[in-house]
């Protein structure tokens, strides 16, 4: 057996015994031995092989199968340009805590300054987000300590170095069984801070906080700020329209914070988190930059209370949420088109217990922020969304890896904009024999960037430029784009289409279009927000 068949099977023999259960791969001639490794794994069992003629298209679809699965997920590649489009779902798994492994065929290191085809420096190519092992020899014990030296907590990266002849000279590979399950690590003391009652607090719980937020919440009965991607948007204790009161006296009253996740959607949550008058209580979360933009006052991995405050703050906060929730309904409900909040009103009642909506960066998160159905503690249902570093590129692949990654889900959606869906399309192009889940993409279309219409830059006195700058209409024929990758296409231009279009889903990958006015978006904001009186 030559020495790079040798070395792609025990790398593939590692990623098996460190618990990887999905691979992604992107064809290549460099790390053919590792694609022939794969497949003979596959077959006898070993990880599940998803095959993407797009790199960046292959690793965000590796992230969305590690962020359901709760396993590291693998993606495997060519060398050179290759590498690079690993680079944006690599940053993101970062930021995120995301158990990513990214391994890439390299040329062999005496190549390496020679000018040789398809050969660049890889080692150490993606910085401080994730560390490489540049490996040369079939030690399957140095892999094994490598990968699982972070305890799934960051990515990792394996820069395998093969020389020709790059094809197996024998008939296939019995990869054998896994081993048994190897010893579970300790898990580390937990420090607990243990809060008094009386402040005016409340919890804020941004992206992957989970469920302790909520338990916190309720424990100590305050209010629940929870983005649609917390993990814990559930219960009584959750406060629907807390951007839109933390701008009025409530928001003001604060005079405590316990954090939970990593919170990214919210101006009015920034600012309330970077006011001096108000006491910041941080529980410790997975990502690169642990540590958070805004002074803290403690730190732990749990926070208790004694017991329930008096209910006053929190009743008031319930009250002003009941009322805005009205107004706002009302609001949307005189606007003769249909807005983008609609759409994520429609979405977010369309997912039924045990079913799973991935949400894509910009306008549609914050959307659904305002619009989540009220769900009850228990119903399974999982929301989430690449909040690490909150890009729009590879939305559609990490839909589809979530989807795959969690086979069990009544349901799954995707929430996205139309740049977001015309960034991933290559999402869409699967081949043959690849696994298509059932999977409905609503993508919200307004032919361009809204969100900067509610930005600074959106103000009226730059509109002589802003299309042109940031508007950015594309003009694209969805229906035509879904044709020509043969996925089925609706379009919804009124909210009883959407919800109609949503009610019966044709099964596999599929398109719901929801057309929206981008024009009126910034006026519509300002109407919104107006509704609690700063």
């Amino acid at each position: 057996m030559n020495d790079s068949t040798t070395l792609a099977r025990t790398v593939v023999t590692a990623l098996r015994d460190a618990a990887v259960r999905e691979v992604v791969l992107a064809p290549g001639s460099r790390n053919a031995p590792l694609s022939f490794a794969l497949y003979d794994a596959a077959q006898a069992g070993g990880p599940r092989l998803h095959t993407r003629i797009d790199e960046r298209t292959g690793a965000f679809l590796a992230l969305g199968l590690a962020k359901t699965s709760r396993r590291p997920a693998a993606v495997v590649c060519t060398s050179g340009t290759a590498v690079a489009n690993l680079f944006p779902a690599v940053m993101e798994a970062a930021h995120a805590g995301v158990p990513l492994v990214v391994v890439t065929a390299d040329r062999p290191a005496r190549l390496r300054g020679t000018g040789a085809n398809q050969t660049t420096d890889q080692v150490g190519i993606f910085g401080v987000f994730a560390p490489t092992l540049d490996v040369a020899t079939a030690d399957l014990d140095e892999l094994l300590g490598f990968l699982r030296s972070r305890d799934g907590q960051m990515p990792l990266h394996l820069n395998v170095q093969l020389d020709d002849p790059l094809l197996p000279d024998d008939d296939g590979w019995d990869v054998g069984e896994p081993p048994a399950s190897a010893a579970t690590l300790q898990a580390p003391a937990r420090e607990v801070v243990r809060l008094d009652l009386g402040p005016r607090t409340v919890v804020v719980a941004g992206d992957d906080a989970g469920p302790p937020a909520r338990q916190l919440a309720e424990k100590a009965g305050w209010p629940l700020l929870a983005e649609p991607s917390s993990g814990c948007r559930t219960g009584d204790a959750v406060i629907r329209t807390y951007r839109l009161l933390l701008g009025g006296d409530l928001g003001r009253q604060v005079e405590r914070v316990v954090v939970f996740g990593h919170p990214t959607l919210s101006r009015p949550v920034s600012r309330l988190l970077a006011r001096d008058d108000v006491e910041v209580v941080s529980v410790r979360h997975r990502g690169i930059w642990p540590d958070r933009p805004f002074a803290v006052a403690a730190e732990a991995d749990h926070v208790d209370v004694p017991g329930p405050d008096e209910p006053v703050w929190a009743d008031a906060w319930r009250e002003a949420d009941r009322a805005t929730s009205r107004d706002l309904d009302r609001l949307l409900a005189a606007v003769p088109d249909l807005t983008p909040h609609e759409v994520a009103g429609a979405v977010s009642r369309a997912l039924p217990p045990g079913g799973l909506l991935v949400v894509g960066a910009s306008n549609p998160i914050r959307d659904l922020d305002l619009m989540v159905a009220p769900y009850d503690v228990g119903g399974r249902r999982k929301v989430i969304a690449n909040r690490g570093l909150a890009g729009i590129d590879g939305t559609i692949s990490s839909a589809i890896g979530a989807t795959l990654g969690r086979p069990r889900s009544s349901r799954a959606l995707a929430l996205m904009g139309d740049v977001t869906f015309l960034h991933d399309t290559t999402a869409l192009f699967l081949g043959p024999r690849e696994e298509r889940p059932d999977l409905t993409l609503v993508v919200v279309n307004d032919d361009g960037g809204s969100i900067f219409h509610t930005l600074e830059q959106g103000a009226p006195e730059h509109g002589d430029r802003f299309d042109t700058l940031f508007g950015t209409p594309h003009g694209v024929d969805l229906a035509s784009l879904c044709a020509a990758a043969r996925v089925p296409h609706l379009r919804a231009d009124s909210l009883p289409e959407l919800e109609q279009a949503l009610a019966m889903p044709n099964g596999g990958i599929e398109v719901v279009e929801a057309r929206v006015r981008r024009d009126n978006r910034r006026e519509l904001d300002e109407k919104i927000r107006a509704l609690v009186h700063p």
